[in-house]
């Protein structure tokens, strides 16, 4: 029986190997450290106030935008004081985007991909209010956009929508000049950033017999917090894509050209390991290039969707890898994916759950981008309770996947025992399967527990914005290219080392063929070639009952 390559290489073929994937492991994290920016950047847009037309509140053609042609003056804070009601139904708020740079007008480009609003406001103290402010907010939003060679005063719009959200302002000192700290609103999301000017205008209706906007005091500031992907961590981003998808591909390829070499079937080990290449290679297609040329509104939740089938993937593949390797009773019958259901279903709850959570925050956007599962305090209770209990989940799922590996290296301890009867060439031979083995799978809890570090970071960097505006999480660059890296090196470490080997086992020249097809069929338990059916010696020596 050949084996796998990883049974087989050399030990200075495989020392090769692991060095120059560490050498490309390590060029993702210099890459991602030196070379691209920061993948997020924001702007911070304070409104300027303007006197809306009489009788125009309800027309979505009229706009207000604060350069350029035919641009709106504003209204001072004392003019707005001086009145008795202070203008109410009379304001809106204007947000240009994106602002001036040292005199420069800018544009937003294509390569920064999405636009998220986030919505702050200033709340004059009132001696009137003695409590905390917890007051629903009502918005009047409308979103136009502008291209390069538009006319200044052309606006078109994007969306409309009258939202709601959840107003919670707290006080420290009673002062006549304090103001109310409130926390940040989200407010909107778009999905493609495919226009170069945006514009946002805001109104707060009032209406004392609906109760409308009549409890949250004077608004003194409102400021719109505008963030976006950086087009140089994009351009970085998509070229480690191209460099990665058609080399998972060409090793695919070959691996899957390789196990239909043999005359038996595909063992589920080399079916996981090629669905976890296919789910990786989902992941790489630079799809996002289209997005330079085609509008794509749904780029976000197909990138959700692509990342949570490679996520489930990835986590049944160690599930499957682990429980291969366990000490249990070989019964002659061909191990499928239905023997680990019991572990599997957990892994298939969990990102089906991922999968509503997401079409029910980025799949409602693609009608209105302002909808939002934060909009009020039940949605956000809601979206942090399943964030804290997805982290909760991957946290247990990396110790059960522990506890498997510690029974996996017990039971080959457990087996090293039959050693001493072993011939000495097959003695070598397993002990060499067993370190390199070991050394693959403290790299696979490696990995695990980086993928799951990232997975909860990204979730809560998502989302500091839209909780809590005293959270700070910043992502560098080089650990998010470094685990996207290193999720491609890992796949294509296992589809090239777990690809079938035409190498024979050595055998020792003073022992005749009878006795090594003996030791082979006491000790191992290996499939012969009429009735091949492991993927390794390991899985094969790893599953037989103890020796007696």
């Amino acid at each position: 029986m050949s084996g796998t390559i990883l049974e087989n290489l050399s030990g200075r073929k495989i020392s090769i190997l692991v060095a120059i994937l560490l050498i490309l492991q390590v060029a993702c994290f210099l890459i991602g450290g030196i070379i691209a920016p920061q993948p997020d950047n924001h702007q911070v847009v304070l409104a300027l106030a303007c006197k809306d037309q009489l009788g125009k509140q309800n027309d979505t053609s009229v706009w207000y935008w604060t350069r350029g042609k035919g641009k709106c003056a504003g209204i001072t804070q004392l003019d707005i004081e001086k009145d008795a009601v202070k203008m109410a139904n009379q304001l809106v708020y204007i947000f240009q985007m994106p602002l001036p740079r040292e005199g420069r007008v800018l544009d937003f480009s294509r390569w920064q991909q999405n636009l998220i609003g986030v919505l702050s406001v200033d709340i004059a103290f009132d001696k009137s209010i003695r409590q905390d402010v917890k007051e629903d907010l009502i918005l009047d939003v409308r979103l136009a956009y502008r291209n390069k060679g538009d006319p200044e005063d052309k606006w078109t719009l994007h969306s409309h929508s009258l939202e709601t959200r959840s107003l919670t302002c707290k006080f420290d000192k009673i002062e006549d000049e304090a103001m109310f700290t409130c926390e940040m609103m989200p407010l909107f999301e778009l999905g493609a950033l495919h226009h170069d000017y945006y514009l946002l205008n805001l109104r707060l209706p009032m209406d004392s017999d609906m109760g409308m906007n009549t409890n949250i005091g004077h608004l003194h500031d409102v400021e719109l917090t505008a963030i976006y992907q950086n087009g140089g961590f994009t351009i970085v981003w998509l070229s480690l894509k191209s460099v990665f998808f058609p080399l998972i591909v060409a090793v695919m390829i070959w691996f899957w050209r390789r196990v239909h070499m043999l005359t038996r079937k595909p063992a589920l080990l080399e079916y996981m390991i090629f669905s976890l290449g296919a789910s990786l290679t989902f992941l790489n297609m630079p799809l996002e290039f289209l997005t330079l040329y085609i509008e794509m509104p749904y780029m976000l939740l197909l990138s959700d969707i692509r990342q949570g089938i490679f996520y489930s993937t990835l986590l049944s593949f160690w599930l499957v890898f682990a429980g291969e390797h366990m000490l249990i009773q070989d019964t002659g019958e061909k191990k499928t994916l239905r023997s680990y259901w019991r572990h599997l279903s957990a892994v298939v709850i969990g990102c089906l759950s991922l999968l509503i959570f997401d079409l029910c925050e980025r799949g409602a956007q693609l009608k209105n981008p302002f909808s939002s599962i934060w909009a009020s305090r039940i949605g956000t209770h809601f979206a942090l309770a399943f964030i804290i209990l997805g982290g909760i989940s991957a946290g247990m799922y990396f110790i059960f996947l522990c506890a498997m590996v510690w029974k996996v290296f017990g039971n080959i301890s457990m087996k090293r025992t039959s050693f001493t009867a072993m011939s000495q060439a097959r003695r070598l031979h397993y002990e060499g399967i067993i370190y390199r083995f070991k050394f693959l799978m403290l790299a696979t809890l490696s990995c695990a527990a980086v993928t799951i570090a990232a997975y909860i970071v990204g979730q809560i960097s998502e989302g500091q914005f839209k909780w809590d505006e005293d959270i700070e999480v910043e992502i560098a660059s080089a650990f998010l290219t470094g685990v996207y890296g290193m999720w491609n090196i890992y796949i294509l470490t296992l589809l090239i080392l777990y690809a079938p080997s035409h190498k024979q086992w050595p055998v020792e020249h003073s022992a005749s063929n009878e006795n090594i097809i003996a030791e082979e069929i006491e000790f191992s338990n290996l499939p012969s070639d009429n009735n091949p059916s492991e993927i390794s010696s390991l899985t094969s020596f790893s599953r037989k009952t103890a020796f007696d």
